[in-house]
């Protein structure tokens, strides 16, 4: 190992403490910070922002990383230095004085969406919206110059190594091919049977949350190294080392607590399997959030909507919340949990439909970024999408272009790896159990040990060595496809 590249080792080691640091204050941010406390938060985020950017943009940071490039590196170090030249091509791009103008914008205008989502607010949020947007869109042209990408793909780059909008663009498009017709076939089917049976409220929060960490151990959560608590927004936050889950409760309809621990667990699976030895490296961190994104579904969607595994979560839903056996038999919970009717909360959206609402999104920011459209403009064109794509208007913006914390914080560009996340679980957890053919009868028991240790061998462990079609030829045989998804879509919801 050379001294440029032991350098790099050091320089990155803090430059991801400094990350991890603001990971922890992130979370208390939205978890237990009380508003009054906005201000100065913003100014601790903003400081260790410009603390990392000032690290990785050192004067000598690029001649460090051109004197490792040959040396003899083994592969796991040359896929390391791979991601820190990526990491400093990002960094560089974009001045110190930006970088936190852009913390401290977010940090604020993230607090403000709370109020304004729960006072339906949209024109008080806008003028902090927009100055997010307008530094986002600024960032974004800086990356896009030095990354040789379109703005809108210079953006998606932080969440997707690699992945561009034309790529997405034809996935989305083989999707549309098939889903509008698919599931207006699925909906009059299902119109015509026997309705499944509603489990009555009302579900009481403290137990809600004794049956998500129940669920959340049975997956495999380990409590030493993480927690369970409640945000305004569900999110998987905290470090490899300390993960931080939230969700939100409802008295009167607890699945969406439930799915939503149970979506969290999947990411926090991820972070807690990704490889020790490369825990403050680049490489060491998750491939993107495709694959961040198909953990967490695959554990809500593929498995935990299963029958398999309501055949044991049936019986710990009756033990908690009692009421009538029929309603907790696995065959009604399946019934209930595959049930198809377009909604307005993209979180709470069947997975049939829930690729029109990452569609929606993924189309409005992106006429957002290249200046098609106005910011002021976003509720009505949000309002006549939700009308094509999924026939149903919201009655105000709380249920509406307000529902996402994404880009209230900054993320423009996150939206479409929800869908490719989909597809590529889909298309893991299809190859999981043909490696593994004793994981269905696993799920029935609330055993998740055997799908977990395949996706830690398959997908954690491999962290960022290897690019996400890499990782998916290797795990799967194919590169991310729309196939796997749409087979899964027929075998759960086709006549």
């Amino acid at each position: 190992m050379t001294d440029a590249y032991k350098s790099l080792e050091a320089r990155f080691r803090r430059i991801n403490v400094l990350s991890d640091i603001g990971g922890m204050l992130h979370w208390d941010m939205a978890a237990m910070m009380p508003n009054g406390g906005a201000n100065a938060r913003s100014e601790q985020l903003a400081t260790l922002d410009v603390m990392a950017n000032e690290l990785i943009t050192a004067p000598d940071m690029g001649d460090l990383i051109e004197a490792a490039g040959g040396e003899n590196l083994d592969a796991w170090q040359k896929a390391n230095l791979a991601e820190m030249k990526r990491n400093w091509v990002h960094g560089t791009a974009v001045p110190s004085d930006l970088v936190e103008k852009m913390s401290l914008a977010a940090t604020s205008c993230e607090v403000a969406w709370r109020g304004a989502r729960a006072d339906n607010d949209f024109a008080g949020l806008l003028p902090k919206l927009q100055t997010v947007l307008d530094l986002s869109i600024e960032a974004g042209k800086a990356k896009a110059e030095a990354l040789g990408t379109s703005v809108y793909d210079a953006l998606l780059d932080q969440y997707d190594p690699m992945m561009r909008s034309d790529r997405i663009d034809s996935l989305f498009a083989e999707l549309e091919s098939f889903l509008p017709s698919f599931t207006a076939e699925v909906i009059e089917r299902q119109k015509s049977e026997a309705a499944p049976i509603s489990p009555t409220g009302p579900f009481p929060v403290s137990v809600q949350n004794k049956v998500g960490l129940d669920l959340m151990q049975a997956v495999g959560f380990d409590f030493e190294h993480g927690r369970l608590d409640i945000s305004h927004h569900p999110f998987c936050g905290g470090i490899p080392d300390d993960v931080r889950i939230t969700t939100r409760y409802d008295e009167n309809d607890f699945t969406s607590a439930i799915m939503g621990v149970l979506h969290e667990t999947g990411h926090a699976m991820y972070e807690r399997g990704l490889p020790g030895t490369w825990r403050n490296q680049p490489v060491g961190k998750a491939r993107g959030m495709t694959l961040h994104e198909s953990q967490s579904l695959l554990v809500e969607m593929q498995a935990s909507r299963s029958e398999e595994f309501l055949t044991y979560a049936g019986p710990v839903f009756k033990a908690a919340f009692g009421g009538d056996d029929a309603a907790w038999n696995a065959g009604n919970l399946h019934r209930l949990y595959t049930r198809v009717e377009p909604g307005l909360i993209r979180v709470d959206a069947d997975e049939v439909t829930y690729p029109a609402h990452v569609i929606l999104r993924y189309r409005l920011e992106r006429a957002l970024i290249e200046g098609d459209m106005k910011l002021a403009d976003l509720p009505g064109a949000w309002n006549e999408m939700m009308g094509k794509l999924l026939g149903i208007t919201p009655p105000d913006d709380r249920d509406g272009c307000l529902q996402d914390i994404h880009w209230p914080s900054g993320a423009w560009g996150y939206f479409p790896t929800y869908t490719l996340g989909a597809m590529a679980a889909a298309q893991i957890f299809a190859a999981a159990k043909k490696a593994k053919p004793e994981i269905p009868a696993a799920l029935s028991r609330g055993d998740f040990s055997p799908l977990m240790g395949w996706l830690g061998e398959n997908i954690h462990g491999k962290a960022s060595s290897k690019s996400t079609d890499e990782i998916l030829i290797e795990a799967t045989g194919q590169p991310l496809g729309v196939s796997a998804f749409k087979a899964h879509m027929e075998n759960r919801y086709g006549g």
